[in-house]
C-alpha cells in the first residue's frame, strides 16, 4: 500500500476543532518529526485559510480536517424537549438558550473550493462521507483524501466512495465519534482490534485512533497494521495547544476520576470526563449540530466562569498520561513505541 503522510515519524497529531489546535501546536508537532493536522471544523473558510498559510511557511507536510454536513431532518419536538430541559443550567449563567435549532453546513462549499482552488498535502473527512463528486475534486488537485471510520461497514463504505486512506477510530478516542450515525450506542472496543477487523476487509492505508496513553499503545497500534497513530488527548494541556484553562485543570484534576461517551453538548456522540451535565442530560437527541449550536452561548459562559461542571471537557481514555509542557515531549515520549530498523 503506498504510504499516506511524509513525515519522519508514523505520528498524527489529531485535528482537535474548538480550540485545542493551534498553529503553533501544528508547527511543534512537525519541527518534532510527526505529521500535523489542523482542525477546519467551525472555522471560516477565510480564518481556516489564514491558518494554513501560516503553516506553510514552516515548510512541514500537513493535513486538514474538514467536518462533512450532516444529513437527516431534525426531531423538532425532542429538541424543544431539551432545550427546555437545559433551562436551569443556562439560568445558572444568567442565560436564556434560543430553542429555535440553527441549520449549518460549516461552510462545506465554501472550505472544499478554498481547498481545490490551494490544495493542502493531505485533507481528512469527519462525521461521515460526502459526494462522490467532492472527493474526486480533491484528488484531482493531488490532495490525498482521508475518511474518518469507526466500524468495517463505514470503511467499505469509504473505500466504494474513493478515499486514499482511513482513519480508523475507537472508541477510547477523545472528542466526537466520527460515527456516520450519531444515534448508535458507542460500545468498548479495543482500537488494535478495530484496526486489524478494518484491514480484514479493506486494503487502504490506515491512521489509528483511540487509547493512546503512551509508546506501548503505539507499538501494538502499529503492529497491528497502521501506518500511523494519531494523538490527541496526550497534547492538550501542552504549552502550545488552544485548551482553554478550564479544561486544561479538569484533566489534572483528581476528582474527574472516568469519561463517559455523551450527546449531550452537541447531539454527537463524544468522550469527555464525566461532570454534572452529562450526568444530568442524558436524554439529547441526535440533533448535530443543532445541539452544538443550542448549548454553545452556555459551554462558553462555562469556560469563562471556570465552571467544569457545565463544560465539554473532551478527553479520551488516556487522559491521566496528558502531560504539561513542549509538545515535542509528547512526541518524543510516544516514539519510544516506533522500532527502529
Amino acid at each position: 500500500m503506498t504510504k499516506i503522510l511524509a513525515s519522519r515519524l508514523p505520528l498524527v497529531a489529531a485535528p482537535m476543532a474548538g480550540g485545542p489546535t493551534t498553529v503553533a501546536l501544528a508547527s511543534a508537532v512537525a519541527a518534532a518529526g510527526a505529521f500535523p493536522f489542523l482542525a477546519g471544523g467551525y472555522k471560516t473558510p477565510a480564518a481556516l485559510a489564514a491558518e494554513i498559510a501560516r503553516l506553510r511557511v514552516g515548510g512541514a507536510s500537513f493535513g486538514v480536517n474538514l467536518f462533512v454536513p450532516s444529513a437527516g431532518r431534525i426531531d423538532e419536538a425532542a429538541f424543544a424537549a431539551y432545550a427546555a430541559e437545559l433551562e436551569p443550567d443556562a439560568a445558572a449563567h444568567g442565560l436564556a438558550l434560543d430553542a429555535a435549532p440553527v441549520p449549518d453546513d460549516d461552510a462545506w462549499h465554501d472550505k472544499l473550493a478554498m481547498l481545490v482552488a490551494d490544495p493542502v498535502p493531505v485533507v481528512s473527512l469527519t462525521f461521515g462521507l460526502p459526494a462522490r463528486e467532492d472527493i474526486a475534486a480533491l484528488r484531482a488537485v493531488g490532495t490525498r483524501v482521508l475518511a474518518s471510520v469507526t466500524t468495517s461497514d463505514e470503511a467499505v463504505l469509504a473505500r466504494e466512495a474513493g478515499v486514499d486512506g482511513l482513519v480508523v477510530q475507537g472508541p477510547d478516542a477523545g472528542g466526537h465519534s466520527a460515527t456516520f450515525d450519531p444515534a448508535r450506542a458507542i460500545g468498548a472496543r479495543d482500537t488494535t482490534d478495530l484496526v486489524r477487523e478494518v484491514l480484514s476487509v479493506v486494503s487502504l492505508p490506515v491512521i489509528a485512533a483511540g487509547g493512546v496513553d503512551g509508546p506501548d499503545a503505539v507499538r501494538r497500534l502499529l503492529d497491528a497494521g497502521a501506518e500511523a497513530v494519531a494523538v490527541g488527548t496526550l497534547l492538550l494541556r501542552t504549552d502550545e495547544a488552544g485548551t482553554s484553562p478550564t479544561h486544561r485543570r479538569a484533566l489534572g484534576d483528581p476528582a474527574f476520576a472516568q469519561t463517559v461517551v455523551t450527546r449531550a453538548f452537541t447531539g454527537r456522540p463524544a468522550r469527555a470526563l464525566r461532570n454534572g451535565f452529562a450526568d444530568r442530560h442524558t436524554s439529547a437527541p441526535a440533533a448535530y449540530p443543532a445541539v452544538h449550536h443550542l448549548t454553545r452561548a452556555l459551554r462558553q459562559a462555562a469556560a469563562t466562569a471556570g465552571d467544569a461542571q457545565r463544560l465539554h471537557l473532551w478527553a479520551g481514555t488516556g487522559y491521566r498520561s496528558a502531560p504539561t509542557g513542549p509538545a515535542a515531549d509528547v512526541i518524543r515520549r510516544l516514539s519510544e513505541g516506533v522500532r527502529r530498523p
